[in-house]
C-alpha cells in the first residue's frame, strides 16, 4: 500500500467525508472538479486519477493545519516528548537537556544588563528613524548588537516592510488562496515545516500557531515568486523571521531578502544555484590569498568548501554557529548585505585555523565546522563580532569584500505576484525514472546510509557491539563510519563521496540529484534544495528519503 492510497476516493466521495458546514471547502472541491473536467480531456486516465489525488492531498494538508488550529484533529503522534525531560529553555525558546553552568549564567546576566542599558538608545533611534543622528549612529550600534526586545521593530525598519505592505495590500491573502488551489510544492513544504526547529518551543507542537504561519508563508511565496517556487533552505530563513515578525511581515521580509540588491538571495535558490557558485569560488579565493596554509591543509584532506559552507550561505549560518551569535550576524547582514556572509565565513576559519591545522582527518574537520561550532564556538559573541569587523576591513583593503558581479540570469526575470499555471507533470509530481549514473550512485549511498543507521540503532538498543565482535570496527566500517546522524545535511555528506567540490582557480559543476522517494506517485518540487537535519523521531517514515536538489 503506497502513501497515497487514501486519495483513491473520487472527488464526490472526498466531499462526503468533509463537514457539511465547511462551505469554503466545498467550493474549493467544486473548483478542483471543474478544473479537472476542463483538463482531463487531454490526459490519460492514469494522469487524471493522479491529478485528482494531488488535488485531494493538497486540500487535506491545508485542512490539517486549519483543524489543528481549532483543536479539531488529533495528530499527537507527530508531537515530541514532554518538556519535562529538558533541563533548560533558553531566552530564544530552544530546549537543552543539560543546564548551563553557574559561570555561563553569570555571563548571561551581565549581557542582559548591558542589553537593557542600550534599549533606551534604540527606542529613541526607532522613533527618529529618519533623523541624521540615527543615520550617523545606526551602523556602529548594529555592530554592538540590537537588543532582542527591539529586534522585531528594527528588522522591520531595515527591511522597509511598512512601505512594502502598504503598496501590496491584499496580495498575501490572494497568493495564499492561489497556493491552496494549485501550488505543486505543498507536500514538500509540509514535510519541511514538520522538521523545522522542533527543539524550539515555538515550533515544537505539530500544527501549532508558528507551524501554521510558517506553512502559509511558504505556500504563498511558492506562488508569488514562481521562478523559485519553493526551495528547502527558505523554510529555515522564514522560521527565524517568524520568531520576530508577524505572518504577513515575514512574507514580505522573505521577498525583500530575495530581490533587494543588498541581499539578492534569489540567485541562491533558483535552478543551478548561480550565487552559491559565486560564493564558493570567492570563498576559495579569499582562503588562497589570506589563509594559504589552511587552504592547502583543507585541500590535502579533500575538505572542499561545499562540504561545510552550504548553510553558511543558504541560511545565513543557522545551525552552524550558536543561535545568539547567529542573530548578531543576521542583524549585521540586514544592515550591510551579502558581504557579511563573505566576511563571516573568513572570520570562522581565521579564528579557528590553529585547531583546524591540527586536525588530520576529513571527518574530524567537517564535524568540527558543521556540528561542534554550533554547540560551542569557543569565543564570546562580542569577540567574534569585533573580529568580523576587522575581517571586513581587511577584505576591503584587499578588494575581496564584495562578490564578483552577478550574471543577468541570476537576477529575477519574471514579474512576481502573477503566478503561472503549473504544468500537469508539476501538479502530479511525476518522478524522473531515468537516473544518470551519478544519480544512481547517490541513491545507493543514501539508501545504504539509511539502512546502516537503522542497523546501528537496532544493535545499540539490543546491547549489541558494532564491528567484529571485539569492540573494534571492521575495515569497511572504519572506511565509512559516517551516517545520517553524523551529517545533518545529506547534500554535504554525499558530495564528499562523489568528489564534488571546488578546486583552486576553477569551480567544478555540482551534479543535480533527482528525487527518489520510494513508493510515492506524488513528487516533491524539483525546486528543492536538501538542507536536511537529523531525522526527528516525530517525522513520518515516508519523509526519510524524499530529497531533491537542483545543483
Amino acid at each position: 500500500m503506497t502513501r497515497y492510497d487514501r486519495y483513491g476516493l473520487s472527488t464526490e466521495q472526498q466531499q462526503q467525508k468533509q463537514s457539511p458546514a465547511d462551505g469554503a471547502t466545498h467550493q474549493r472541491a467544486e473548483r478542483h472538479g471543474q478544473d479537472a473536467t476542463m483538463t482531463y480531456g487531454t490526459m490519460t486516465d492514469d494522469e487524471s486519477l493522479l491529478l485528482e489525488r494531488a488535488n485531494a492531498e493538497r486540500e487535506e494538508i491545508f485542512l490539517r493545519y486549519e483543524r489543528r488550529g481549532c483543536k479539531a484533529t488529533d495528530d499527537s503522534w507527530q508531537d515530541p516528548e514532554e518538556l519535562s525531560v529538558y533541563a533548560q529553555i533558553d531566552r530564544y525558546g530552544f530546549l537543552h537537556q543539560v543546564a548551563s553552568s553557574d559561570q555561563a549564567n553569570e555571563e548571561h546576566d551581565k549581557l542582559l544588563k548591558l542589553e537593557m542599558a542600550r534599549v533606551k538608545k534604540w527606542v529613541k533611534m526607532h522613533k527618529n528613524w529618519s533623523s541624521s543622528a540615527t543615520r550617523e549612529n545606526l551602523r556602529r550600534r548594529v555592530m554592538k548588537g540590537i537588543p532582542d526586545r527591539m529586534r522585531s521593530a528594527i528588522w522591520r525598519k531595515l527591511l522597509d516592510l511598512d512601505r512594502l505592505m502598504k503598496e501590496n495590500k491584499g496580495v498575501y491573502e490572494r497568493m495564499l488562496q492561489i497556493a491552496r488551489d494549485r501550488s505543486p510544492d505543498i507536500r514538500q513544504i509540509d514535510f519541511d515545516v514538520n522538521r523545522q526547529f522542533r527543539n524550539n518551543i515555538f515550533y515544537r507542537e505539530r500544527y501549532c500557531v508558528k507551524q501554521q504561519s510558517l506553512f502559509r508563508v511558504l505556500a504563498a511565496y511558492s506562488m508569488y515568486n514562481t521562478e523559485i517556487g519553493y526551495c528547502q533552505g527558505m523554510s529555515t530563513v522564514a522560521a527565524v523571521l517568524l520568531m520576530y515578525l508577524d505572518e504577513e511581515d515575514t512574507f514580505w521580509a522573505l521577498e525583500t531578502l530575495m530581490i533587494n540588491t543588498r541581499y539578492a538571495m534569489h540567485g541562491l535558490y533558483i535552478v543551478g544555484f548561480p550565487k552559491l557558485m559565486r560564493f564558493l569560488a570567492h570563498h576559495d579565493k579569499i582562503l588562497t590569498k589570506c589563509l594559504p596554509k589552511l587552504k592547502k591543509h583543507l585541500d590535502k584532506h579533500e575538505v572542499h568548501s561545499v562540504l561545510y559552507s552550504l548553510k553558511w550561505f543558504f541560511v545565513i549560518f543557522i545551525e552552524r554557529i550558536p543561535f545568539s551569535l547567529c542573530l548578531r550576524v543576521w542583524d549585521i547582514y540586514m544592515m550591510f548585505g551579502e558581504r557579511v556572509l563573505t566576511a563571516m565565513s573568513f572570520t570562522i576559519l581565521k579564528m579557528h585555523r590553529t585547531k583546524l591545522l591540527r586536525m588530520t582527518d576529513m571527518d574530524e574537520i567537517t564535524d568540527f565546522l558543521m556540528t561542534k561550532l554550533h554547540r560551542q564556538f569557543g569565543y564570546p559573541d562580542d569577540t567574534v563580532i569585533k573580529t568580523l569587523q576587522t575581517s571586513m576591513d581587511e577584505l576591503k583593503r584587499l578588494k575581496l569584500l564584495n562578490l564578483p558581479p552577478a550574471a543577468v540570469s541570476e537576477l529575477p526575470t519574471q514579474p512576481r505576484g502573477q503566478p503561472l499555471e503549473p504544468s500537469t507533470k508539476a501538479k502530479i509530481g511525476h518522478r524522473d525514472e531515468q537516473f544518470s549514473e551519478r544519480e544512481k550512485v547517490l541513491k545507493e549511498k543514501v539508501l545504504y546510509r539509511s539502512e546502516s543507521k537503522n542497523d546501528e540503532d537496532e544493535q545499540y538498543h539490543n546491547g549489541g557491539v558494532r564491528g567484529n565482535g571485539d569492540g573494534a570496527a571492521g575495515p569497511e566500517e572504519e572506511d565509512d563510519e559516517r551516517t545520517e546522524k553524523d551529517y545533518d545535511d545529506i547534500t554535504e555528506d554525499t558530495v564528499s563521496h562523489l568528489n564534488i567540490g571546488v578546486s583552486t582557480g576553477s569551480l567544478r559543476t555540482i551534479q543535480s540529484f533527482t528525487t527518489f522517494d520510494t513508493g510515492t506517485s506524488l513528487g516533491t518540487s524539483l525546486n528543492s534544495l536538501v538542507i536536511i537535519d537529523p531525522i526527528d523521531d516525530f517525522c513520518d517514515n515516508d519523509s526519510i528519503i524524499q530529497e531533491s536538489t537542483r545543483l
